[in-house]
C-alpha cells in the first residue's frame, strides 16, 4: 500500500482494518468488533464485567447548523449511552473530555453542559469530571460505562442461519430529518409536517427496554446498534459472524411512515433513505426461531417494541425483498473520512 497519500483516500473501514493489523504485529491479540469494550476486572466467571463504550462527537460532521447547543451536549451523551443498552448493560457513569474554541461564547459553553448534565441526570449516570482543551471546533468525547454479567450480554457474535432478524423502531425517519436539514432550501418551519424527522435527529431518542428484557431473558443471539446505518451495521455483524449475510424484507414493517411521504413528495428514493442512513439509533437484534415467540410476548407485555424485518442466511451479502424481488445491496452504508 501507498503510504503517502492522505487518510481520506482510504476511508474508515481500511483505517480499522490498519488499526487491527498493528494490534496483532505488536501485541499478538486479536481486537474484539462490537459496539462497547468488554473488560474482565478478574479471572472469576461469576464476576460482572466493566462495560464502556467512547464515541466523539465532533461539531463539524455531526451537528447540522440547526442543532443548538443543548441539543450537542444531549446528543453526545446519548450516542454513547445507546451503545451500551443494546448490548443489554445499563449504564451507570460517565466521564466526559472537551475540547473548545477560545471563542466560544460562556453562554454557549453553559447550554452545551446543561446538556450533558441534564441527559447523564436522566439516565441516572455518575458524572466523574474529564478533561478540557482548546480546539478549532466543539469536540465532546464521553467515556459511559456500566457493569454486566458476561453470559447475560448480547454480543454482536452468536448468529445461526435461520436466526430472526427484529429491530425496536423503523428505518427512515433521520434520512428525511437529515435531508430537510442539510439538503433542503428555506426555514425548517416550512417542513412542519415532518417535524419528528426533524427532531429525530436534533434530539434523537433510544429505547432501552427491549435491550434489558432480551438481555436478563437471554433470548436474543445478537444485538447492533444502527447508528452507522442499517446496511453498514448489517456487515458488522457479518464481520463477526463468518458464513452469515440477511435478507431483509423492504417493507411498512422497516420504514417509518414519514419517510413513504417524504419519498413521494420530494421524489427521493425510497431505498436510498432506509440504506443509506445514519444515526437512527435503532437496536437491531437476532433472535433464534423457537425464542421469537417468547421474545415477542415478554416485549410486549411491558410496552416495547419488536418488530421482525429479516432472517440470517448461509450466504455473507446482504439482500432485500421487495415485491417479489430479490436484490443485493452493495452500498456500505456511512463512513468517515469519505
Amino acid at each position: 500500500m501507498n503510504e503517502n497519500i492522505p487518510i481520506n483516500s482510504l476511508g474508515e473501514v481500511k483505517l480499522i482494518h490498519l488499526i487491527e493489523e498493528k494490534i496483532i504485529e505488536i501485541t499478538g491479540k486479536q481486537l474484539i468488533r462490537d459496539d462497547s469494550f468488554f473488560f474482565h476486572l478478574d479471572d472469576g466467571k461469576d464476576k460482572d464485567v466493566l462495560v464502556l463504550n467512547s464515541d466523539m462527537f465532533n461539531a463539524t460532521t455531526d451537528a447540522p447548523k440547526q442543532m443548538n447547543f443543548y441539543q450537542m451536549g444531549r446528543k453526545s451523551v446519548l450516542m454513547n449511552i445507546s451503545d451500551l443498552v443494546v448490548k443489554g448493560v445499563k449504564p451507570i457513569g460517565i466521564i466526559i473530555s472537551l475540547g473548545l474554541p477560545p471563542k466560544l461564547l460562556v453562554s454557549e459553553f453553559k447550554e452545551l453542559i446543561r446538556g450533558i448534565i441534564e441527559y447523564s441526570n436522566k439516565w441516572n449516570l455518575q458524572y466523574l469530571g474529564g478533561d478540557l482543551n482548546k480546539s478549532k471546533e466543539v469536540i465532546i468525547n464521553p467515556t459511559v460505562f456500566g457493569f454486566k454479567n458476561p453470559e447475560k450480554i448480547i454480543y454482536r457474535k452468536g448468529i445461526n442461519k435461520g436466526d430472526i432478524l427484529i429491530i425496536n423502531k423503523k428505518f427512515g425517519l433521520t434520512s428525511v430529518g437529515f435531508d430537510i436539514l442539510l439538503e433542503r432550501k428555506g426555514r425548517v418551519e416550512e417542513y412542519s409536517k415532518y417535524n419528528r424527522a426533524i427532531m429525530s435527529v436534533l434530539e434523537p431518542k433510544i429505547s432501552e427496554l427491549e435491550s434489558y428484557l432480551l438481555s436478563d431473558r437471554c433470548l436474543a443471539s445478537a444485538s447492533i446498534d444502527s447508528s452507522d446505518g442499517l446496511v453498514k451495521s448489517l456487515r458488522d455483524l457479518m464481520l463477526s459472524n463468518k458464513g452469515i449475510g440477511f435478507e431483509i424484507e423492504f417493507d411498512e414493517n422497516l420504514i417509518d411512515s414519514e419517510a413513504f411521504k417524504y419519498s413521494l413528495e420530494f421524489n427521493i428514493s425510497l431505498e436510498k433513505l432506509i440504506v443509506n442512513g445514519g444515526e437512527e439509533f435503532i437496536h437491531l437484534f437476532t433472535v433464534h426461531p423457537e425464542d421469537y415467540e417468547e421474545a415477542k410476548v415478554l416485549v410486549n407485555s411491558h410496552g416495547g417494541t419488536l418488530i421482525r424485518v429479516g432472517k440470517a442466511i448461509s450466504e455473507e451479502k446482504v439482500y432485500l425483498c421487495k415485491e417479489d424481488k430479490r436484490e443485493e445491496l452493495k452500498i456500505h452504508g456511512y463512513q468517515h473520512f469519505e
